[in-house]
């Protein structure tokens, strides 16, 4: 997994609450397990038009935000079922960071496994984000999760909480397995001695 210190980009607004995981990836991206592949269908049912074509009005088909690294979203977002394909949309689109002032658990537990930072705000903070997000290629905000502060494009700071723990693993690349990992020495050392102690297991 790809480490999180600092990230700068564009951030799209997405003003709407409830956004679940359905409307992230539609269940018709649901056959694979590959985790590549997936960004084409990111919000596909606003995304594109019954023909296919891209709709024009829906906001990471603008051409401000069609590189979009940050995305500024409602209330409670990822609700409904608890599908990695959504994280993994996310990130295959390039979304690198979603801010919110609450998401779904299970969502919101599965963007850290993937390398997707989660942010919660107060209301008062999104809408200064969502203003920020609003300006187009001018919205340009930067995630500092060392220092635990969004900057926005005025270079105003706003500060945010986050579980040490899961801080420690996004600044790091860990997921599961590199946790796993890095107990690496202790494991070995121990199947030795279970080898020694007891042969015969």
């Amino acid at each position: 997994m790809d480490k999180f210190v600092k990230l700068t980009g564009v951030a799209a607004p997405l003003p709407v609450v409830n956004i679940d995981t359905d409307m992230i990836i539609p269940k018709d991206y649901l056959k694979t397990i590959k985790r590549t592949g997936l960004g084409t269908g990111l919000f596909a049912e606003a995304r594109y038009n019954e023909d296919g074509t891209p709709n024009e009005s829906f906001v990471l088909n603008k051409p401000a935000y069609q590189n979009a690294k940050i995305l500024v979203a409602g209330d409670n977002f990822g609700c409904g079922s608890s599908r990695e394909h959504a994280p993994w949309a996310l990130l295959d689109f390039g979304i690198r960071c979603v801010i919110s002032t609450s998401f779904a658990d299970i969502f919101y537990n599965n963007c850290f496994k993937n390398g997707i930072l989660p942010v919660v705000v107060s209301p008062e903070n999104l809408d200064k984000l969502m203003d920020d997000a609003s300006r187009g290629a001018n919205a340009v905000l930067t995630v500092d999760l060392e220092a635990q502060e969004i900057t926005g494009p005025d270079g105003g700071k706003i500060s945010f909480e986050i579980d040490a723990f899961k801080r420690h693993c996004m600044l790091n690349g860990l997921d599961d397995i590199g946790l796993t990992m890095e107990k690496a020495p202790s494991i070995t050392s121990f199947e030795q001695k279970i080898a020694e102690t007891r042969p015969w297991a």
